[in-house]
């Protein structure tokens, strides 16, 4: 679907200082004294591996925490646009009224404007202070409404939410009937709407297809604000901003180009300090030789005192610390299989009576590596699980001779034992002579030294995702099938996974949406959509080319298709009433599960808010530094909330897709 980008405008706010800030815990300084500023119209990427400190920054701009020290200097009439990873959805309204509170500023200033009018009415002191100030707030109080655009703000509303993947069907649902993910849209698009002078975005693509991506990086190159973006995608990033910002190990380095332009600059600029910091190690070490040679000569003593002057008055170069922790993977040799990897001829799969596809052909040769692609739903997960025989079908797909599947799934907590260890869980599936090289398997996946005896239960969910990597390099595979195996991994360690992948002489089949790790991976796209799957042969960006020109016809058909709508039988009416009731019902069962999750979550959140509080003025709050006991505690909290964020992932997930079978029955 086409759908035009709203134009966004906004008031100049001038600057945003972050001045000398750190912050500490328990001793441990995420931050160690950074400055830098955010300029009017400046769109900016914020980067660093996962705990750098990147959400914690947006986080100090927003105003939800203090640093220890420093300040973050905010214009008073400054208006941002945060949207954090989580947040309290709301519910009880329909998508489009949920959405329209984006305007409940344009209400209360007309509530303001009808009160000052009636005030200037009933006054006759029109050379009075108190006159010419009503007439100036009234002046400001209606370009407000002007630059707010509150006569469009319905079709403004319909854009975003159309450009975000909602249908028009969609508006009138409640929200309610919508999984955690489409709920995100909703707060994105209300904060969109809302024409804040800043966004502060964190992992805003998290939810959203690729499509939805395109739109979203659309409408924030016409903005004329400010941006302040995190984001493990390097095309939305590139195409997004023009200055990188990256938090390693405390510090901040900043560059005025886009990431991969930094990636290029800041190599070069580590490369220039190594050099000239061997070359003055070597001018330091030859001057203290000199020295040490000649101290006690008389005839040398001016040379020395000169020497030792000249040491004293150097400066001596530093080079930025690195941190140089990163995925290091190789998948083993693939045995030959047959040509025929996988063939699929005519399958279907229903969950009940929802038919999530039919009619699915296709065939996978030896060495090839496919994407599939499309919206949440629509079954990319279930072809990857009826591939590797995990759920019954309708058709025949078949296996070709000798191939054996390395499969990873989204669903890591469910696949993995959460009371084994990372060493357990990888020397439970180790045989032959792999055993002794566990550790070294492990090492390269970041987990080294006590690593290994973390609890599965404790990891995060990048962790987890590692671990589930490191499983696949124990046997050697010939077909592997990756559902998202991005997901919670940073930049650095999505390139060596492509990289990779891309070294693997094996076949694969990835479903992803992350279209820079998909660029020169794939060589065919599968779409997966409307319960059809369709072949496209080219990469991920010949087929995002093709289908925004496939979805201007797209579009025309559907104009055509809805002048010419009829309306079902009775009997048709109440088999979809009957189908729609059972789905209800599931749904419901499955939204108490989420209920009490995000319960759950709320009061843990609140719990480790509390002791974040405390610790921004330890000693007014009684905080004793070294107590291992209370910091203990602090940390458990921190693990349980990180669990049960993975439950709402996978609760949601399976929201998710009882919507879209209730979609389809519209």
């Amino acid at each position: 679907m086409n759908v035009v980008p709203l134009r966004p405008i906004y008031t100049n706010f001038r600057m945003i200082s972050v001045n000398n800030l750190t912050l500490s815990f328990g001793g441990f300084n995420l931050f160690k004294g950074v400055s830098f500023q955010l300029a009017d119209g400046e769109k900016v990427g914020l980067v660093g591996k996962n705990g750098a400190g990147k959400t914690t920054l947006l986080r100090l701009i927003a105003g939800e925490i203090q640093p220890t020290s420093g300040m973050v200097a905010l214009p008073n009439d400054i208006h941002l646009g945060y949207l954090p990873q989580q947040m309290a959805l709301a519910s009880g309204r329909s998508v489009i009224d949920e959405t329209m509170l984006a305007f409940s500023e344009i209400i209360g200033l007309k509530r303001k404007i009808t009160s000052v009018t009636s005030q200037i009415a009933e006054r006759t002191d029109y050379e009075s202070n108190e006159y010419l100030h009503l007439i100036n707030q009234l002046t400001e109080l209606n370009d407000r409404v002007t630059f707010l655009d509150s006569e469009t703000a319905d079709a403004r509303a319909e854009q975003a939410l159309l450009g975000l993947g909602f249908k028009r069907s969609d508006f009138s649902r409640p929200t309610t009937e919508f999984s955690g993910g489409w709920r995100m849209r909703i707060e994105l698009a209300k904060i969109l709407l809302q024409k804040p002078q800043v966004f502060l975005l964190d992992e805003p693509t998290n939810h959203l297809d690729i499509e939805s991506i395109q739109w979203l990086e659309d409408y924030l190159k016409t903005f004329s604000g400010a941006l302040l973006l995190i984001s493990h995608d390097r095309a939305f990033l590139d195409n997004v901003t023009q200055r990188t910002v990256e938090i390693s190990l405390g510090n901040i380095y900043d560059y005025k180009v886009p990431y991969s332009k930094y990636v290029e600059l800041r190599h070069e600029r580590r490369e220039q300090q190594l050099a000239a910091y061997r070359n003055q190690q070597k001018v330091i070490e030859e001057t203290e030789e000199f020295i040490e040679r000649f101290r006690y000569k008389a005839t040398k003593a001016v040379q020395v005192q000169s020497r030792i002057k000249m040491l004293d008055k150097m400066d001596v170069i530093e080079v930025d610390e690195e941190d140089a922790s990163a995925v290091s993977i190789r998948f083993p040799s693939a045995p030959r299989s047959g040509d025929i990897v996988c063939e699929a001829k005519d399958v279907g799969k229903s969950f009940g009576d929802n038919r999530i596809f039919s009619g699915v052909n296709f065939t996978i040769e030896r060495g090839q590596k496919v994407a599939f692609v499309g919206k949440n739903g629509e079954g990319k997960t279930t072809m990857s699980r009826i591939i590797i025989g995990e759920l019954d079908y309708d058709g025949h797909v078949k296996i070709g001779h000798n191939v054996s599947i390395g499969y990873f799934a989204q669903n890591q907590n469910q696949l993995l034992d959460g009371k084994a260890s990372v060493l357990d869980t990888i020397d439970r599936v180790a045989v032959g002579e792999v055993r002794t090289k566990v550790r070294d398997i492990l090492g390269a996946f970041l987990f080294r030294g006590e690593d290994v005896d973390k609890k599965v239960s404790v990891l995060s969910g990048g962790e987890r995702n590692r671990l589930a990597l490191a499983k696949l390099m124990l046997e050697p595979y010939n077909l592997l099938v990756l559902d998202e195996p991005t997901n919670h991994l940073d930049m650095r360690s999505k390139d060596v996974l492509k990289s990779a992948l891309m070294a693997y002489d094996g076949t694969v089949i990835v479903v992803s949406h992350d279209r820079e790790f998909l660029d020169g991976l794939v060589e065919k796209v599968y779409e997966f959509s409307d319960g059809k799957v369709r072949e496209h042969l080219g990469g991920i960006y010949d087929f995002l080319r093709r289908k925004k020109m496939e979805s201007l016809k797209e579009l025309e058909v559907n104009s055509r298709a809805e002048k010419n709508v009829k309306v079902k039988s009775d009997s048709d009416q109440k088999r979809l009433w009957e189908e729609r009731k059972e789905i209800d019902k599931q749904t419901r069962r499955v939204e108490g599960s989420l209920s009490k999750v995000e319960a759950n979550i709320a009061k843990l959140e609140e719990e480790i808010a509390v002791i974040d509080r405390m610790l921004e003025n330890p000693e007014a709050n009684g905080v004793d530094m070294s107590d291992t006991e209370f910091f203990h505690s602090y940390d458990e909290k921190k693990r349980d909330l990180e669990k049960l964020m993975q439950q709402w992932e996978d609760i949601t997930l399976e929201l998710e897709e009882l919507k879209e079978k209730r979609n389809t029955l519209q």
